[in-house]
């Protein structure tokens, strides 16, 4: 019998949609029909690839008004957000598109007399896409439409938090009559999923998921020589210095604290500032924070939702009770929230001072709405505190001085410096951690470069 899978509503606890899992026949088809197409796809020109990605863009986009409910019913994003992750969606993708033929170009070394030398960029073949929920068009659009432009084939198996998303993807592709067999929506469970790595049918893997998530890919692809691109957790931390604008980061942060319920991997999760401003910082922190709303996502008010589920609350609820019997002092109260319950999925911010790093709020990843806020001495003191971490995904630094952001940028064992922003991607750098926060490239030109393989052309011509 082929399972099924519920999709849970964070909304209300109820199932929002259900539907098979894939079974072995349609595994196979996908496989067998996913090498088929690729192998004419890498032929076709990258202008007519091109032509086919901007057009899938444009019909994802024409499905706006009802994507955004259903990322509300989903996975708990506020409405008065949703059409946001679709504007990321496409500066992503048309920047991708955009990149390809500087991205793909051949690379031609000094000429030489009598030869002919470059290096060609040629498609992996099959990449597998392992999307997560919480921000289920963005993540996915990172790996889709640069493997489609760099003559993959693609195979999306989306969580089944957000499986409505993979649904999307499959229509938007559908509406411009993408070449038969080139991308291919799979809902799977783990099982199907490892068995699908380990297959030697994919040459390409690229997950977006927990820690605990990528190690399992790891597994699955150990000893079958895939490629393997892996963003995993952060704890991604922010430094406020003395000659910070106060209110630009002040409200900046709060945001990158706060916004999807903190639920995103480069979220701000711990903040250090300088302790001459830290008094004012804490106190304007913590009344920006109070003007939340938290409520149905499906309410254009609301601009806190839910998290995805009960138990990701009840985790975060853990996190604060434990800081809080180790010292802490929580600066929000929850009454002033009233649909936070415990047992819900509803959850109030969190604003913790006091806090050490011997509290797992200040060292594991929360993904909720929590921040803790410790103050600092000084440059060296904030940098041994944001490297003292596992992950290392993205950091922060709110200064007026660029030369100094950019002298402790390189003190930070980190994938992305940012000055006086955060929790943003720019497809036109590269979106890679370092640590326990992953391996691999996504977007840039760089990003291109783990989609497809080096092949060198040595022909000597004059003999």
């Amino acid at each position: 019998m082929t399972a099924t899978i519920q999709l849970i509503s964070p909304v209300n606890g109820r199932v929002y949609a259900e539907r098979r899992c894939a079974n072995p026949a349609q595994i196979e088809q996908a496989l067998a029909a996913a090498a088929t197409a690729q192998a004419s796809w890498k032929r076709r020109p990258l202008s007519e690839r091109a032509a086919f990605c901007n057009a899938a863009v444009d019909a994802m986009l024409a499905m706006k008004d009802e994507i955004v409910p259903e990322l509300a019913w989903q996975m708990g994003r506020p409405v008065r957000f949703g059409a946001g992750e679709l504007r990321g969606f496409e500066e992503r993708a048309r920047h991708m598109i955009a990149l390809a033929p500087e991205a793909l170009a051949a690379i031609e070394p000094t000429p030489v007399d009598g030869f002919r030398r470059c290096i060609k960029r040629e498609p992996m073949g099959t990449v597998l896409v392992v999307a997560p929920w919480n921000y289920p068009y963005l993540t996915a659009v990172n790996t889709i439409i640069p493997a489609l432009m760099a003559g993959n084939s693609v195979i999306l198996k989306h969580a089944s938090q957000t499986l409505l998303v993979g649904e999307r993807f499959a229509e938007a592709f559908r509406r411009v009559n993408l070449p038969e067999g080139l991308f291919h929506n799979l809902l799977l469970n783990h099982d199907q999923t490892a068995a699908i790595i380990a297959s030697g049918r994919v040459q390409q893997v690229n997950f977006t998921g927990s820690v605990g998530g990528g190690r399992t890919m790891e597994s699955a692809a150990s000893g079958h020589f895939l490629g393997l691109g892996l963003e995993l957790g952060g704890k991604d931390p922010a430094y406020v210095r003395a000659d910070a604008n106060l209110d630009h980061a002040v409200e900046n942060l709060v945001d990158g604290s706060f916004f999807n319920s903190g639920q995103s991997c480069c979220a701000i999760e711990r903040i250090y500032v300088d302790e001459k401003i830290y008094p004012a910082f804490v106190e304007r922190f913590v009344a920006l924070t109070n003007q939340y709303v938290l409520g149905s996502p499906l309410d254009e008010a609301t601009t806190l939702g839910p998290m995805v589920n009960p138990g990701a609350a009840e985790f975060v609820r853990g996190q604060i009770a434990d800081a809080l019997a180790k010292g802490a002092k929580a600066l929000i109260d929850p009454k002033a929230f009233p649909l936070d319950a415990p047992g819900s999925a509803y959850l109030a911010p969190q604003v913790l001072i006091d806090v050490t790093h011997h509290m797992s709020v200040m060292r594991e990843e929360s993904f909720g709405p929590v921040v803790g806020i410790m103050p600092v001495t000084g440059d060296d003191h904030a940098i041994a505190l944001m490297n003292d971490s596992e992950f290392g995904l993205s950091a922060s630094i709110w200064t007026q001085d660029l030369a100094a952001a950019e002298h402790l940028g390189n003190a930070i064992d980190t994938g992305t410096v940012f000055m006086n922003r955060c929790d943003y991607l720019d497809p036109a750098l590269a979106w890679t951690g370092v640590k326990n926060s992953g391996r691999g490239v996504t977007l840039s030109r760089l990003g291109y470069e783990h989609l497809t393989r080096a092949k060198s052309f040595h022909l000597r011509h004059e003999i």
